[in-house]
């Protein structure tokens, strides 16, 4: 540790060097947050920080980080429970606006206690709960995050909790202040008889239009199958015994599964005309991807040229530093035309750089949602699409259905499903119907030739005969 000394009345004072004082934890950072406000992401990414401790001697550091936050004269220290920085930031800025609201007692209370996972300690709130848990989530940081996100939104809707533009006010803690109102209900409140209720309300909301309503089954199956995946057993097991015992879904059945068989609505071979004439170059690459190699929307945004077997003729997917699949299953190779491969060999002559779909935009792999690097591409073409008349939700995924439709029409369903690498055929059986055989029972020739049919003129011959019954009324 570089160290300075000053001489003062004949005393010798060490003084720590200014490179040492930056790596002290501090709840201001001048260097790095300079000018940004407190309800700003960006400070908290400048102010978090790794804690450290003695022992045997060496010094340790802690893998999570923690922020030191000072208000109305007392300043406290709060472990934030998650190595990813994105993460802690947020967390960091929740309890400080939470603070900023409600004070260091219901702060303390909610925060300092909820610290104490390894404990016993009693998990009262719904944010104990989803503290607690994401801590013990071994999966995908999106997967938790979605989970927690269908439950509170269910909560919401129990406890009416109105969503307004403000849940999308990152900036100004519009979005922090609804989820701490939300995550200071007691888990306790949420009794599977007020889900149902919700669940009801729900479904009512979508009217007796036949569409609506059978979006709205979708969305309520959805909703409950993710914050119900909460409660399983795999995440309960490491929870205090108190909470293992509540269930808000208990007896809480979900709606009919609604068909979700893949219906073309629109003429392929003239939406591939179209594309090519009219789309620009990344947009195009994009339509191909997902229509000629059925992959996926982060596939095509995260995908790099290295993944192209020129002379295999096939598409690698493979996880790199950037890209994480959907699941073990989506990592193998995509057969495509050889007709595309020339393409995309174009393509690479003028490419700019290692990614397929050029754009100014960095990967990212810090958040916890989807991020896109070509957002601004797929919003381009989804809205050509919707000008071609492909009116779904999501008519990018739509050109992947097309692709698995096509595929299960010429080689076969179990071809789709590995083309589309479904993790099991019951995945692929659910989309598409295996038409390339005609199914009959072949006892045909078993029939006695027909002896009371009206004999029909031949469309080809022009002639026009009078008919005659070949037996007596």
């Amino acid at each position: 540790m570089p160290v300075k000394t000053q001489r003062r009345r004949g005393q010798f004072r060490t003084r720590k060097s200014s490179s040492d004082n930056r790596k002290r934890p501090r709840s201001v950072q001048a260097n790095s947050v300079a000018g940004l406000s407190k309800a700003d992401l960006r400070y908290w990414h400048g102010v978090v920080f790794h804690s450290t401790y003695t022992r045997n001697g060496h010094r340790q550091t802690v893998s999570d980080w923690s922020v030191k936050i000072q208000h109305e004269g007392r300043r406290e220290t709060f472990g934030l429970g998650t190595p990813n920085r994105a993460a802690a930031a947020a967390f960091a800025r929740e309890i400080y606006l939470f603070l900023r609201a409600n004070g260091w007692s219901q702060t303390a209370a909610k925060f300092k206690r909820s610290r104490r996972w390894g404990t016993a300690a009693e998990i009262v709130t719904v944010g104990d709960f989803l503290q607690v848990v994401r801590a013990h989530f071994g999966g995908k940081q999106k997967t938790i995050d979605d989970y927690s996100r269908a439950f509170r939104y269910i909560v919401a809707g129990i406890f009416g909790i109105d969503a307004d533009s403000s849940k999308y006010d990152y900036r100004a803690g519009g979005r922090e202040r609804r989820l701490a109102k939300i995550e200071r209900i007691d888990l306790s409140e949420i009794r599977p008889v007020r889900v149902q209720k919700w669940k009801v309300e729900f479904l009512k909301r979508a009217g007796t239009n036949p569409l609506k309503a059978r979006a709205a089954r979708n969305s309520v199956n959805s909703l409950l199958r993710q914050a119900k995946s909460l409660f399983s057993p795999d995440h309960l097991q490491f929870l205090p015994p108190s909470v293992t015992e509540v269930n808000p879904f208990k007896g809480v059945s979900f709606e009919p599964r609604q068909s979700m068989r893949y219906r073309a609505d629109f003429d392929v071979e003239r939406l591939i005309e179209a594309a090519q004439r009219e789309l620009p170059i990344e947009q195009l690459k994009i339509f191909l991807l997902a229509l000629f190699a059925g992959l996926r929307r982060n596939e095509i945004d995260k995908l790099e040229w290295g993944t192209f077997r020129w002379d295999e003729g096939l598409i690698r997917i493979a996880a790199t530093q950037y890209f994480h699949p959907k699941s073990e299953d989506s990592l193998n190779d995509v057969e495509v035309d050889p007709e595309l491969l020339e393409l995309f060999r174009g393509f690479r002559a003028r490419a700019s750089d290692n990614f397929v779909i050029e754009s100014h935009a960095k990967p990212r792999t810090d958040t916890g949602y989807s991020h896109y690097r070509c957002e601004h591409h797929f919003a381009a073409l989804t809205k050509w699409l919707r000008d071609q008349g492909i009116n779904t939700n999501n008519p990018i995924h739509t050109l992947r259905k097309e692709f698995g439709s096509q595929i299960c029409g010429k080689h076969g369903i179990y071809a789709a499903s590995h083309a589309l690498r479904h993790a099991d055929i019951a995945i692929t059986s659910q989309h598409y119907v295996d038409k390339r055989q005609r199914a009959t029972v072949g006892l045909g020739n078993l029939l006695s030739p027909p002896t009371n049919v009206v004999q029909l003129p031949s469309p080809n011959s022009g002639i026009r005969r009078k008919s005659r019954s070949l037996s007596k009324s």
